[in-house]
């Protein structure tokens, strides 16, 4: 039930889960916006609002967390719906990312199963946002 406009950025530093997840999401319809550093991915979306980021939490620089604030500080990125994607899959890494305010959480490595699942469960919610 995706939108052929829906348009994703990956905000993702290791190149081949960044294939990955652009591979599949590129191949079910969706318009992917790549960065490598939060840094980038934050002008990207401040630039080009896309309509859901997935965050990588651990990047160069500063990090997915401290990312996902300045997202939400901004009135061009307020409103987007942001999924943290990471290889932090201990018990309440799930729940301490969505208590910081990320709307959705997918464990690395990628799932290709359910990673469009997931993207299209939090886009027929609006990407999880108000």
């Amino acid at each position: 039930m995706n939108s052929p406009r829906a348009s994703i950025l990956i905000v993702e530093d290791n190149a081949l889960n960044l294939e990955l997840a652009t591979d599949l999401l590129t191949g079910a319809g969706y318009h992917v916006g790549r960065a490598e550093s939060a840094e980038e991915g934050l002008r990207q979306a401040q630039a080009d609002p896309p309509t859901l980021i997935l965050m990588d939490l651990r990047l160069p620089g500063i990090d997915g967390y401290a990312a996902l604030r300045q997202l939400r500080k901004d009135a061009r990125t307020a409103h987007i719906g942001v999924v943290a994607l990471t290889a932090q899959a201990m018990k309440g890494d799930e729940q301490a990312a969505l208590e910081a305010g990320f709307d959705g959480y997918h464990t690395k490595p990628i799932d290709t199963r359910t990673l469009c699942q997931t993207v299209a469960r939090l886009l027929s919610s609006e990407g999880g946002r108000s």
